[in-house]
């Protein structure tokens, strides 16, 4: 196989590029491993390819992409619409060297209403499940939990899990709150409940002005009728109602349905700020950080970003944007293919909509600059850190701590600082297979294998390791020494810090330790000492969260092993069915009868007996 070269890369593009016709497609370029370097779509495929052996107008990074392509691949579409489609899918999926990424989003979060005989409204963010109602997106967790707050006082539909709705045998405190209907007793009928849930869709909606007035009518008619308990009902959430629709502070009437996109670049940063419009409330705002956008072309830049952004998601009605897409972007016809209803974009320039936009944009740069501001205090922390240990610059810091119970659910966790911050996509667990003694945990062991598995080469991969600048071990002299006869077989030369707790384990009176060095404490460099402080507690979090996890996923296996009936085959469709241990123990007794092979009383049993775990 021939070495990389822009020659080559281009001779490889010729190939192709000579057999293609000019209808649209999206093209995939590939290294050597085959691994995909970059997706892209084109209106001509011919001319789009053929445009990547012009090395004199390609810029730096595109011209190491073409160097680095060995092959290609072609999917041929009928429209330029399903072409972009496709892209953003693609690129979503196997996340290339040299496109825009975007951070995983699963954080936004929404109003969910569930597919069950009495639906409950609650809060959601990660897969959206078939069957149920969402509303949003929201953009922060007080933000949802404050819109739901209002609409359980409101509609008062229950808040409680499906497995807890089941188990009730008397009415809980949200009843009692007037947060609930108290269904899981029988305190109202599924068909009045139903009449509340129509009410709660129809106000998310957006028709909230037509929902008031059928209140009133149900309100005048019970009171006609005598059936002044019911009628309070209806005055009471026609109060909650209007209360509901007047607690918002920032409205723009106009924006029913909208998203609003503001994106500023400085250097190699871009920001993008959004809000989110829904029934002419603000439902929050979001910024992201999209890595690879192209500051010289970043009408394309932008229609990628917004493909990719609403690969999984709903499109609203109308898109407000800071800046003008390309000239024959077809992204609004793809959008309205995806939502199956007219989507608008445009980029305003007066009026209402324009304010919005231009706050969007201030937002936007004051978010970028306290981020440089940020990734500024990262870089000098790290200086300091180096100069205060004499060693070369500081890039990359993995911090290592075990988690364990008395030798149980024994696991390594690794986390990585930087210039910007705590590179959590980075963050490694390592669940240990090393033999625990007989009395406990051997917490040197455990580093030894940790270390171990972190730096031995793999055999079977050709890709570089990724080596960081310095180590940071939670632990004391004995885990400092372990951790350097790892790195010494292994003809490692990479600095390592331990920090300990001093006497009486008081924070503050850290203890830190250098292979063959006396150990010291930062008692006149409260600067570093938080920053390694910090660096430590990250670490410690994380262990710690990864601990819980497994000992949680093991308790539930082990209870569902007590359990007469299940076996190995029937745990193993129980897990498959539910997706992990959690969802099995927060299955209710309807949920568990329709997994294969699990009857109604089985069902019960299992339910039982997971809870009683709780």
């Amino acid at each position: 196989m021939s070495e990389p070269s822009l020659q080559n890369g281009v001779q490889v593009i010729e190939g192709y590029a000579k057999t293609l016709p000019e209808t649209p497609g999206v093209y995939r370029m590939l290294d050597h491993r085959g691994d995909v370097l970059y997706v892209g779509k084109a209106k001509a495929l011919k001319r789009r390819v053929t445009s990547y052996t012009k090395t004199e107008r390609l810029s730096l990074r595109i011209q190491r992409m073409v160097a680095a392509t060995m092959s290609m691949e072609f999917v041929h579409t009928q429209t330029e619409t399903e072409a972009l489609l496709l892209e953003a899918n693609l690129i979503k999926k196997y996340k290339p060297k040299y496109n825009i990424l975007l951070r995983d989003d699963k954080y936004f979060y929404y109003i969910e209403i569930t597919n069950h005989p009495f639906p409950r409204l609650g809060r959601h963010r990660g897969a959206q499940k078939p069957g149920n109602l969402y509303f949003g997106p929201f953009a922060s967790s007080p933000a949802v939990y404050e819109a739901l707050e209002s609409l359980h006082r409101t509609f008062r539909l229950r808040p409680c899990s499906d497995a807890f709705f089941a188990a009730r045998k008397r009415v809980c405190l949200e009843y009692h709150l007037k947060r609930c209907n108290g269904p899981c007793v029988g305190k109202i009928s599924q068909e009045n409940y139903h009449e509340s849930v129509t009410q709660t869709v129809a106000f998310l909606k957006g028709k909230g002005q037509g929902l008031q007035e059928e209140l009133a009518q149900h309100m005048y008619k019970a009171s006609q009728d005598q059936d002044y308990e019911t009628a309070a009902v209806y005055r009471d959430r026609i109060k909650a109602l209007t209360h509901l629709q007047k607690q918002q502070t920032v409205n723009v009437a106009s924006l029913q349905d909208t998203d609003v996109f503001a994106v500023v670049q400085e250097g190699d940063e871009t920001v993008i700020q959004i809000f989110f419009y829904r029934m002419g409330r603000n439902y929050g705002s979001i910024n992201l950080f999209p890595k690879r956008m192209d500051k010289d072309n970043i009408a394309d830049s932008f229609e990628i970003f917004l493909a990719l952004f609403y690969t999984d998601k709903t499109p609203p009605k109308e898109i407000l944007l800071s800046h003008p897409l390309p000239p024959h972007s077809t992204l609004e016809a793809a959008l309205s293919q995806k939502a199956n209803h007219k989507i608008t974009l445009s980029c305003p320039q007066k009026g209402e909509k324009a304010l919005v936009v231009g706050q969007a944009l201030m937002n936007a740069k004051e978010e970028l600059s306290r981020r440089q501001a940020s990734h500024l205090s990262h870089q000098q922390h790290l200086k300091n850190l180096a100069d205060f240990l004499d060693i070369p610059p500081l890039a990359r810091i993995e911090v290592y701590d075990n988690s364990h119970l008395q030798g149980t659910n024994r696991v390594g966790a690794m986390i990585v600082f930087g210039p910007q911050g705590f590179d959590k996509t980075s963050y490694r667990t390592y669940k240990i297979r090393t033999p625990a003694l007989p009395q406990g945990g051997d917490d040197y062991a455990m580093m030894k294998e940790v270390m171990t598995r972190r730096f031995l080469p793999k055999e079977t991969s050709d890709t570089p390791q990724i080596l960081p600048d310095l180590l940071l071990i939670d632990g004391g002299i004995g885990q400092i020494n372990t951790v350097q006869k790892v790195l010494t077989d292994l003809n490692l030369h990479i600095p390592v810090l331990g920090i300990s707790k001093g006497p009486d384990r008081n924070a503050g009176n850290e203890q830190f330790h250098r292979p063959g060095l006396p150990s010291f404490e930062l008692q006149g460099r409260k600067d570093l000492l938080f920053f390694l402080q910090r660096l430590r507690d990250e670490a410690h979090r994380f262990a710690i969260g990864a601990h819980r996890k497994k000992r949680d996923k093991q308790l539930t296996f082990s209870k569902l092993e007590e359990i007469p009936g299940v076996g190995a085959a029937r745990k193993r469709t129980l897990l498959q069915h539910f997706g992990s241990a959690k969802g099995v123990a927060d299955a209710s007794p309807q949920d568990l009868v329709k997994v294969p092979g699990i009857s109604p009383s089985l069902a019960q049993l299992i339910f039982d007996t997971l809870r009683a775990t709780r």
